[in-house]
C-alpha cells in the first residue's frame, strides 16, 4: 500500500521539471527522506523481527558490546583523550547506542566518564525512539545536525552500521555502447515509468574513472544496469572536514568495485524490503518500504584518500567480531552458567553475526585522519603497524 500524498509530491516534481522527468536518485531520495512522508522520516520505518528488516544490533547486545571494545582501544590509542567523541550516523531505534553505552558504563567507567556520544539523525520519528531508548544516558548524548558540528573539531570516531546502503543512488545503463542514466517519468499523468536519457551530471563518468571501471568495454553487455552512490562521496567529504583526529568506521553490505561492477551482475544490486521480504520493484509500496543498494567500498577508499582519510584496514564483519572476542563468547555458552533456552538463542544470534553469506560477510572499513602526527612514539608505532584489534584477522 503506497502513500498517496507522497505519490502526488513525486508527480509534481516530475511535471514541474523541464524535461518531465527526475533522476532515479531524486526519486529514491523523496520516497525515503521526504520530511513528512518518507520511509525513514515518517512512522513507516520498522526495524527488527516485526519490521521490514533487521540489523546486527537486532540480534542482541553482543554486536554493540564488541564494538565498544574496539572504541575503547581507539580511545587508548588517542592517549585516553578527554575530548573523545563517538558520533553514530543513523542510529536506528537507539538499540545499538544503548548496547555500546551500557557496556562501557558497566566495564570501563573511566572511559564512560570522558565519553561524548553524538547522534546524527534526520528522522524526527527515530529521534523520539532513540531518546526513549537512551534515557538512562541522557547526560552523555546529544543529537546534532552536520551544521552543528564545527570543522576540524572532532577527536574520536565517526561510525555507521547499514547507513551508506540507504543513500539515494543514480542508476546507469549501457545503451548501444553509450553510458546513459535511468530517469523516472509518468505514463498519462498517472503511473511511473522509467526512461533512458543522457547522464544528468559529469560526476557519474568521474566516478568510474575514480574506481578504474570501464562499463563500455566489450565485457559488459548492452543493457547492463547498475548503481552509483554519489551521495557517499559527499558524505566522506563532510566527515573529513569535521574529523580533526581519529577514525571513520563503516559497516555495511557491499563489495570492492571489481566485484560490484562484475559484468555478470548485469541488473545491479538495488533491493526493496517490505515485511522481511525483498523484491526488485521500487515503484510499489511507495513510502512504505525500504530501498537499498550495496556499497562500493573501493569508491569509499579512493575518494576517502582524496579527502585525507587514510585506509587503516578492510575486513569482513565476521572476522572483525571474532578478533574482538566473539569466539570467546561462543565458547562461554558451554560453561554451565546458562540455561538451554539462553544457550540456543544466543548461539543462533552469534552465528548469524558470523555467517559469511549474511551479516558476517558485511564489509568493515576503517579510515583515519591525523593519528601518526600527534601521538607518542609508542602509539605511533602501534598505528603504523595497523594494530587495531578488530583488523588483526583481515
Amino acid at each position: 500500500m503506497s502513500n498517496s500524498s507522497l505519490i502526488q509530491i513525486i508527480k509534481n516534481q516530475i511535471t514541474s521539471s523541464s524535461d518531465q522527468q527526475i533522476t532515479f536518485a531524486d526519486y529514491m531520495n523523496t520516497v525515503l527522506y521526504h520530511p513528512e512522508y518518507g520511509y525513514y522520516t515518517s512512522k513507516s520505518i520498522k526495524i527488527g523481527n516485526q519490521g521490514d528488516f533487521f540489523t546486527s544490533s537486532s540480534l542482541g547486545a553482543d554486536f554493540g558490546e564488541l564494538l565498544a571494545i574496539q572504541f575503547l582501544e581507539m580511545w587508548e590509542i588517542l592517549d585516553k583523550s578527554s575530548e573523545f567523541t563517538l558520533i553514530e550516523m543513523g542510529a536506528g531505534t537507539g538499540v545499538l547506542a544503548s548496547d555500546i553505552l551500557n557496556y562501557i558504563k558497566n566495564n570501563y567507567y573511566d572511559f564512560y566518564q570522558t565519553l561524548n556520544y553524538l547522534i546524527i539523525e534526520t528522522s524526527s520519528e527515530l529521534i523520539k525512539q532513540q531518546q526513549e531508548q537512551l534515557a538512562e544516558h541522557h547526560s552523555k548524548i546529544s543529537w546534532k545536525s552536520w551544521e552543528d558540528i564545527e570543522n576540524n573539531s572532532i577527536v574520536g570516531c565517526f561510525f555507521s552500521n547499514e547507513l551508506v546502503d540507504a543513500f539515494p543512488v543514480h542508476q546507469v545503463i549501457v545503451d548501444t555502447k553509450e553510458l546513459k542514466e535511468i530517469y523516472v517519468t509518468l505514463i498519462d499523468s498517472e503511473n511511473f515509468q522509467e526512461k533512458i536519457d543522457s547522464l544528468s551530471t559529469p560526476e557519474l563518468e568521474k566516478y568510474f574513472k575514480l574506481i578504474d571501471i570501464d562499463l563500455l568495454n566489450k565485457d559488459y553487455p548492452n543493457g547492463y544496469r547498475t548503481e552509483v552512490n554519489l551521495k557517499a562521496l559527499s558524505w566522506l567529504e563532510t566527515i573529513s572536514q569535521k574529523l580533526k583526529q581519529g577514525y571513520l568506521l563503516t559497516i555495511d553490505y557491499g563489495y570492492p568495485a571489481r566485484k560490484y561492477y562484475n559484468p555478470q551482475r548485469y541488473q545491479g544490486t538495488l533491493k526493496c524490503y517490505y515485511q522481511h521480504r525483498h523484491h526488485d520493484n521500487p515503484y510499489i509500496n511507495i513510502g512504505q518500504q525500504d530501498i537499498t543498494a550495496h556499497v562500493d567500498f573501493t569508491a569509499l577508499e579512493k575518494h576517502g584518500k582524496l579527502c585525507g582519510l587514510e585506509k587503516l584496514g578492510f575486513t569482513q564483519q565476521g572476522l572483525f567480531l571474532m578478533a574482538l572476542g566473539l569466539g570467546d563468547r561462543l565458547s562461554s555458552l558451554s560453561s554451565g552458567q546458562y540455561n538451554l533456552q539462553t544457550i540456543l538463542s544466543r548461539r543462533d544470534a552469534l552465528h548469524q553475526l558470523l555467517d559469511p553469506t549474511g551479516l558476517g560477510g558485511f564489509g568493515v572499513l576503517v579510515q583515519t585522519i591525523g593519528l601518526t602526527e600527534q601521538q607518542t612514539e609508542r602509539t605511533a608505532k602501534r598505528i603504523s603497524a595497523r594494530s587495531l584489534t578488530g583488523l588483526k584477522q583481515q
